[in-house]
């Protein structure tokens, strides 16, 4: 085989139409050799030692490699794990920048670096050859024609995020076709999107699509890792999620169409750790080339240092590692024309030093990026390291998971005592949070419930998690839910407690859609998707987490109406998704201000009034020069009448949504001027004025 010197730039291997260049850094290894699979990736071809070393990089071009070549590395080095090295050439290692991978990691014993039972994994040496159970990295061709295409560029302020898992959305979808069932194809289908435009949200969060791996203690117990966060590449998509073969071209086809509808892709992207695990994991890609440079290692460089309650923390502030993961950001906004990333324990990336710090180098690296500026960027704003609940602490440019509004939220329409004054905050994008340096009401992503714990009918069915499935014996997951089953555990025919739990799905989701900054809805809370009271459904790759698109009764599909409504309304009216910080100014001299707080009896609130006591009754008035909303909140559990002052008195009013009965507009008149505006027990009512 003819091979050149090549090029150390870039990364990866890269056709140019004519040839393959191979470049791979590794600042300890003392040799990498090349290895070329046959077409069906079981038979090893050809070992070939890259010819060129370049500032850590090796590298070399071959003319006679064309895309679809199958291949991976073997890298020479050290075997000292005390000294942070943990080279094995027995073991085929996966390219940090494959495009694609084929197939799936099968567990076998010779992954390890050292002997499996050793008492020490620094004292032995595994010499069996990995690469019959190792995927494949696999050459591509990136060339795409995107045609006349158009990003939706949805404004921050417009907003409404909607985080999905691909094979859940659509592993029981009756319209899809079966072969594309759980793959981006099938997210793709016309069925699946006409659903999100019908429902009103703007922008689908993704949760991980990099090619990952499932745990092999799970899949000892016939379990998955469903979810994702569990990355062993950074470029290559998942490829369980693929229908038609290992490349990226299934994925751009989904980007395509969800644009087409005016519908943005955010990526949930694991960069904080990897597949790897702790010291006595397998040697997959990043150990195997340097592991020295691509991990935090604690002062005993045997073992490593874990923020992320994984076994490692990749080691963002090495400037290959840092090159790693931007090139990776870029790759996929540029090549597959995504619209932003959600970044796991973002925290963890952005220590430096004595902790987590605001400005370290690899947030300045984003926020100055041409290219990566321009995106969605939101943090997951805490990891398992010391001080590492850092909501607020983002620089401007970076939304935030406000894992407050969730807790609080919650707590509130439960009815546990005090949480009048948090609402408040909720209820105006966090201000005391998130109000400094220039940054806006959207960098505070609101949300009632994630992928990480209950959905929201199981919030209102459970009193706690139950977890049995996971093989844990009911030990994982969070106990700190704040939920309530409203008079019985779990599945119930009592109507009272059925409509109950309605009335508390429409006063949670309610809340949050009118909330100031930017809402995120759960999949499947819109129709009722249960989890059967599982909080930790990572490892349920099963109809437990699936979205059932069929198997709901009347309750459900009226609510998804009324999330669809409520959804309408926020998008109609700008007074709900403003573009600033409300704090009670005059919107003009002697004009009304542009938040204000009313008591029922429409006395202005005073700061004593949300204290005193047990207060759990609210007004909240919104003005702009023509319009006015209010919605009043009772989480008590007492019918109550709200007035309203003089001002207000003297328009006229119709109602937008009430949750007490889940009635919209269209189906409502508007109370009369000078009544009082009667609110049942837990419950909302929210009114709209507007003055051509």
């Amino acid at each position: 085989m003819h091979i050149e010197p090549g090029s150390p730039s870039p990364l990866g291997a890269s056709w140019d139409g004519s040839g393959t260049n191979f470049a791979i850094f590794s600042a300890n290894a003392t040799k990498i050799e090349l290895c070329l699979y046959d077409a069906s990736g079981r038979r090893e071809t050809d070992r070939i030692p890259l010819p060129e070393h370049t500032h850590d990089v090796w590298h070399g071009y071959f003319p006679d490699i064309w895309p679809g070549q199958k291949y991976g590395y073997r890298v020479h080095g050290p075997y000292e794990p005390e000294a942070g090295h943990r080279f094995n050439p027995n073991k085929l290692l996966i390219d940090p920048y494959a495009r694609a991978l084929s197939g799936e990691l099968r567990w076998h014993d010779s992954m390890f670096g050292y002997r499996l039972g050793s008492s020490r994994e620094d004292l032995s040496f595994d010499r069996r050859d990995s690469g019959p159970a190792m995927p494949k990295c696999i050459v591509v061709d990136e060339a795409t024609s995107w045609g006349n295409h158009v990003r939706p560029s949805v404004p921050w302020a417009d907003t409404v995020i909607y985080e999905a898992h691909v094979k859940g959305a659509t592993a029981m979808h009756p319209d899809v076709p079966e072969h594309r069932r759980g793959t981006f194809a099938g997210l793709a289908d016309q069925k699946v999107l006409d659903h999100f435009v019908k429902l009103g949200v703007t922008t689908i969060e993704l949760m991980p699509i990099h090619y990952f791996v499932d745990d092999r203690h799970l899949l000892q117990k016939n379990l998955r890792n469903y979810w994702g966060y569990n990355t062993l590449n950074f470029f290559a998509p998942a490829a369980r999620y693929l229908s038609y073969g290992p490349n990226h071209h299934e994925f751009k086809h989904l980007v395509r169409r969800l644009h087409e509808a005016g519908i943005e892709v955010i990526l949930d992207v694991v960069y904080n750790h990897t597949a790897e695990g702790n010291q006595l994991g397998p040697t997959l890609s990043f150990r195997g080339i340097d592991n020295a440079s691509y991990y935090v290692l604690a002062d005993d460089k045997r073992y490593y240092h874990d923020t992320t309650g994984t076994g490692n923390t990749v080691n963002v502030a090495h400037p290959r590692v840092m090159q790693l993961v931007m090139d990776s950001l870029r790759y996929w906004v540029e090549v597959c024309r995504v619209d932003g990333f959600r970044f796991d324990l973002a925290p963890s990336m952005s220590r430096e030093g004595n902790g987590f710090d605001p400005s370290s180098a690899w947030l300045d690296a984003v926020l100055q990026d041409p290219v990566l500026n321009k995106v969605k960027l939101v943090a997951e704003p805490w990891d398992l390291g010391q001080d590492g609940y850092q909501v607020g602490r983002f620089p401007p440019g970076w939304a935030e998971w406000n894992g407050r509004y969730r807790d609080d939220t919650r707590s509130f329409w439960r009815g546990d005592p005090g949480f009048l004054p948090a609402l408040g905050h909720n209820l105006l994008a966090s201000a005391d949070i998130f109000d400094h340096a220039g940054r806006k009401p959207w960098a505070s992503v609101n949300f009632i419930t994630a992928h990480d714990g209950f959905t929201l009918t199981d919030l209102v069915s459970y009193n706690d998690k139950h977890n049995e499935a996971n093989g844990e014996e009911n030990r994982d997951g969070h106990g700190d839910n704040r939920s309530s089953n409203w008079g019985a555990e779990g599945e119930t025919d009592d109507p009272g407690i059925l409509d109950l739990r309605d009335r508390m799905r429409r006063n949670l989701m309610a809340t949050l859609l009118v909330s100031q900054g930017t809402p995120m809805l759960l999949m499947g809370d819109e129709i009722g998707r249960t989890q059967f009271g599982n909080n930790n459904a990572y490892c349920q790759d099963t109809e437990m987490s699936w979205l059932s698109w069929g198997d709901h009764d009347e309750r459900d599909w009226t609510f998804q109406r009324f999330v669809a409504g409520v959804l309408k309304a926020r998008r109609d009216l700008p007074l709900l998704h403003q573009q600033r910080f409300l704090h009670g100014d005059p919107l003009a001299p002697d004009g009304p201000k542009d938040v204000c707080w009313l008591r029922p009896d429409a006395v202005e609130m005073n700061p004593e009034d949300w204290l005193n006591g047990d207060p759990k009754a609210v007004a909240m008035v919104l003005a702009d020069e023509t319009s006015r909303i209010i919605v009043a909140f009772n989480g008590s559990t007492e019918d109550l009448e709200f007035h309203l002052s003089e001002e207000l008195s003297g328009r006229p009013w119709h109602i937008l949504f009430n949750t007490a009965d889940g009635q919209m507009e269209t189906a409502f008149e508007a109370p009369e001027i000078g009544t009082p505006l009667a609110v049942a027990n837990r419950s909302m009512l929210a009114i709209v004025s507007r003055k051509d």
